[in-house]
């Protein structure tokens, strides 16, 4: 993609490497020649890898893992329970050292950021100069080391940090759109971003293993199969991406949604609607927080294997917007007593979609909206002064409820 000057654009997209372990080594001196791994509450479930240090993965730990299964393979792991308020702050902190380098920065996840440096680079010397300049200041003020996928756009950029850079001992490579077919086409078509699990193996079954392959299918073929996500597929096997480096991307919000892995399988549908009640809860209250209401609600349920094609994901228009828990959950059940199958379920989701301002009521004969609406705002207000489990729900003390653990935890880990 082109400038207005007629130059190509040079955006950057810099993960940082092992992000919280990283964080805890850097912090603790004595681990960092040691395996370690930052881990859900293993006295809860069986464990999550949130992060394994590069000494870890060389012991075969992934992310994701079951702590036990990292523990089968590394005996001496040394785990480490996140803190989600320092992991935040890092992040905020190295969000300012990218902005000294050039204006336009955007935040893709909490240890992966997008930098447009096309009007910048100028002033600190080349491409990979300015890279190495980057990756030194982070390192020197975090003790973190990262990564710099560079591209014309972001989705080069993504791919040639995902793919390549975190494999050069530079920590930096250019990914060109000009040299895919030496470079990019000959991976794996798991590796193309936006391909996961299940795309794999669709493709599989076409017959598609490489990116190359998809990159000389028809376009036509694609879009007839899956629509509009086929041609995104297809452009970015090409390294086609318009979308800029924005700032503002996240000031629109499409929709609030929260999602939940339990601590174990739930099997009835009580156990599985306390839950659903508290999330239905945690999303009208965001909601409220940001003065909006949907009309779309969906839901989504999944056992343990969450690679595996078990649960259901379903959507419902609602008769009118709405930001009351009482009134989403009545919608929720409808869709969960419709679609469940009586499977055990591990992880629960609840989304609010096609959001517009609250500053409307819709009267109703039959329910005091205004009413509801008074006695919602209350109950966040004094969540907000004395914290999210000073009121709760009675069923969120039964032993299926969530709701007082999770009010100890920032993203579902301990602060």
């Amino acid at each position: 993609m082109m400038t207005k000057s007629g130059n190509k654009r040079i955006v950057f997209l810099i993960d940082m490497q092992s992000f919280y372990a990283s964080i805890e080594k850097a912090a603790n001196p004595q681990l960092r020649d040691q395996p370690i791994v930052v881990a859900g509450d293993p006295e809860r479930r069986s464990g999550v890898v949130l992060a394994a240090c590069p000494i870890a993965k060389t012991y075969g730990v992934v992310t994701a893992e079951a702590l036990w299964q990292a523990q089968q393979k590394c005996r001496h792991l040394v785990v480490v329970r996140p803190r989600m308020e320092t992991y935040i702050r890092i992040s905020m902190q190295i969000t300012q050292i990218f902005e000294s380098f050039t204006d336009k920065v955007e935040p893709y996840s909490i240890d992966e950021q997008f930098l447009d440096v096309t009007g910048s680079v100028h002033l600190f010397g080349d491409v990979y100069q300015m890279a190495a300049q980057i990756r030194q200041r982070v390192w020197l003020e975090t003790g973190i080391n990262c990564r710099v996928g560079i591209g014309e756009n972001k989705v080069l950029a993504k791919m040639a940090c995902d793919n390549f850079a975190k494999k050069q001992e530079a920590g930096v490579f250019w990914l060109k759109k000009e040299e895919l077919a030496e470079t990019l086409w000959k991976l794996p078509i798991e590796k193309l971003f936006g391909v996961g699990s299940r795309m794999k193996r669709h493709f599989h079954r076409m017959g598609v293993y490489e990116i190359g392959q998809l990159a000389g299918m028809s376009p036509a073929v694609l879009t007839r199969r899956w629509g509009v996500n086929g041609e995104v597929l297809w452009r970015t096997a090409h390294g086609m991406d318009d979308s800029p480096v924005s700032l503002n991307t996240y000031d629109t919000q499409k929709g609030i949604g929260h999602h939940m892995t339990l601590p174990r399988d739930y099997h009835t549908a009580a156990q599985i609607k306390v839950v659903l009640l508290e999330l239905c809860e945690e999303v009208c209250r965001r909601a409220r927080s940001k003065e909006l209401m949907g009309s779309v609600v969906s839901v989504g349920c999944r056992g343990a294997d969450l690679d595996a094609a078990n649960g259901f994901g379903r959507q419902l228009k609602l008769e009118e917007q709405t930001n009351d828990a009482t009134t989403l959950f009545e919608a929720v059940c409808c869709l969960f007593d419709r679609h469940w199958q009586g499977t055990p379920v591990r992880s629960v989701g609840v989304n609010l979609e096609q959001l517009v301002p609250d500053n409307v009521l819709q009267l109703n004969l039959f329910t005091d909206n205004q009413r509801r609406r008074s006695l919602a705002h209350a109950m966040d207000d004094i969540r907000s002064k004395y914290g999210q489990d000073a009121i709760l729900r009675a069923a969120s003390l039964l032993g299926a409820g969530q709701a007082k653990e999770r009010a100890r935890k920032i993203g579902g880990h301990y602060k």
